[in-house]
């Protein structure tokens, strides 16, 4: 069977790994890989300057979500996993150029401890009290989608919209929340306020059910305490990339070359790129679902209408380093989230000195600056010098005057602009996505991958891509 892959980003890049082993293990696969790119891996981009890992894309992934742990240890890189320090994890909110602590209890956006909801200064007092009465909220057995910002302002108030959801899903999804989709951004708020109708009583329900778990499922604590929040790559999340590239057949491999459509014939496929068309069995597009629906175009024009009508949002990435004993004292903690109502430019910044030790050499402070997303797209076009310039001023406005060395020019400054890499799942994304499904299962032999449909960190397009191929796989 001879099967194409579009796009070699994670996505693409595990669905060809899971090929290149089908094949290894004697099943007869063939297959080619299409990259517009002259390189391969997508947003998974590192540099090290200096001593110090710089990230372009995403820094980490959910460790929670094991499809990318699981493929790193497939690929001998498990003694290079990295976790976050998290015995250090302190995340500040700006409000009126100061910094706030997230309040302890808090879980995701749900406050579930009394005293520091009530001593937080994120929060007025009204939004305080509008918490406590959160608790006698009703069930709501309501079917339909909504925004998160819907849903989070009907229980805790426009302000919690303000400081707490926006920033955070922005810093997650770089978007917008009032576009999100809480049925798809947060399914299990949603079943809370069906099944308790106050968030905090189903967190707290939650929370409860999971102690007693772990209670009845060891009687002994678990070795080592519990798993960190984030996981990364000791020499940057370039490695998975590296190593996932040297196990792919290199003559099944073609960069820089995009492809212009696909079509069917029959029961085979067609795909046109660099002026050529190849025929294949079988098909998985791991590019981005804008770029997928006009190569469909000509096969399903429905599908391709609901590809090419999922949003995406651009974003760019700033990595400064300074030295550390110039710049002054930084407060506590990974880094800070801005809300949009601030009126800044910078979305988020993360202290990558402290987020995971050992990847920045010591005397060394690395801020990772994140720009652009939903609200920020004009960003896109200003020169480097502006960014900079931007970065920099606001990291001292924010930071004030503990941190004066950040005037200083940084050491080194890696400026990354990512544009419409970010799917967003906004209301009613579930239902463009079943519609998606079916037309795809009437199309035998094809398969879409990537952060578009069912998850968008790097574990879900890893998970992804690897099952595209093994359905595929199986066929042959």
């Amino acid at each position: 069977m001879r099967i194409a892959v579009i796009g070699g980003g994670t996505a693409g890049l595990a669905a060809a790994y899971e090929l290149e082993k089908a094949r290894a293990a004697g099943r007869p696969v063939e297959y080619t890989v299409f990259e517009a790119r002259p390189r391969l891996g997508g947003a998974l981009s590192s540099e090290i300057v200096q001593g110090a890992v710089l990230e372009r894309g995403p820094d980490s992934f959910l460790t929670e979500k094991p499809a990318a742990a699981e493929l790193c240890r497939e690929l001998g890189l498990g003694g290079d996993l990295t976790p976050s320090n998290d015995g250090a994890r302190k995340t500040f909110v700006v409000v009126r150029n100061r910094l706030v602590a997230l309040p302890d209890g808090l879980m995701f956006l749900v406050p579930t401890k009394l005293l520091p909801t009530a001593l937080t200064r994120l929060f007025s007092l009204p939004t305080k009290i509008r918490m406590g009465l959160e608790l006698l909220h009703p069930p709501r057995a309501v079917d339909g989608d909504e925004s998160v910002a819907a849903l989070v302002k009907r229980h805790y108030g426009q302000e919690a919209v303000d400081r707490l959801a926006d920033p955070l899903l922005s810093g997650i999804y770089g978007g917008d929340s009032t576009q999100l989709s809480a049925r798809t951004v947060l399914p299990r708020l949603v079943d809370m306020e069906k099944k308790y109708g106050s968030l905090t009583r189903g967190m707290l329900a939650a929370h409860k059910k999971m102690r007693e778990m772990v209670k009845i499922s060891s009687k002994t604590p678990r070795a080592g305490g519990p798993p960190p929040i984030f996981t990364a790559m000791r020499g940057g999340m370039q490695q998975i990339v590296d190593a996932l590239t040297s196990r792919i057949d290199p003559a099944c491999v073609r960069t820089s070359t995009p492809v212009e459509r696909v079509e069917r014939d029959g029961e085979t496929w067609r795909v046109v790129a660099g002026g050529e068309t190849h025929t294949f069995d079988g098909i998985i597009i791991a590019s981005a679902a804008w770029a997928t629906g006009p190569m469909l175009a000509g096969v399903d024009a429905e599908l391709a209408a609901d590809l090419s009508a999922i949003p995406y949002s651009s974003s760019i990435t700033v990595n400064l380093i300074y030295d550390e004993k110039k710049i002054g004292t930084l407060p506590e903690g990974f880094g800070f989230l801005v809300p949009a109502v601030e009126g800044r430019s910078m979305l988020a910044c993360t202290f990558v000195h402290r987020k995971f030790l050992g990847r920045t050499p010591e005397g060394k402070a690395v801020f990772r600056a994140f720009l652009g997303g939903a609200r920020g797209e004009e960003l896109l076009g200003k020169s480097d010098e502006e960014l900079i310039s931007t970065v920099r001023r606001e990291l001292g406005e924010i930071l004030g005057a503990n941190v004066l060395g950040l005037a200083m020019e940084p050491e080194h400054v890696q400026i990354t602009r990512w544009r419409r890499a970010m799917a967003q799942y906004t209301v009613g994304h579930q239902e463009r996505i079943a519609r998606i499904r079916k037309h795809v299962a009437a199309l035998p032999g094809l398969r879409l991958a990537g952060n578009a449909y069912d998850g968008i960190g790097v574990p879900d397009c890893i998970r992804l891509g690897r099952q595209a191929a093994s359905d595929l796989a199986a066929i042959s």
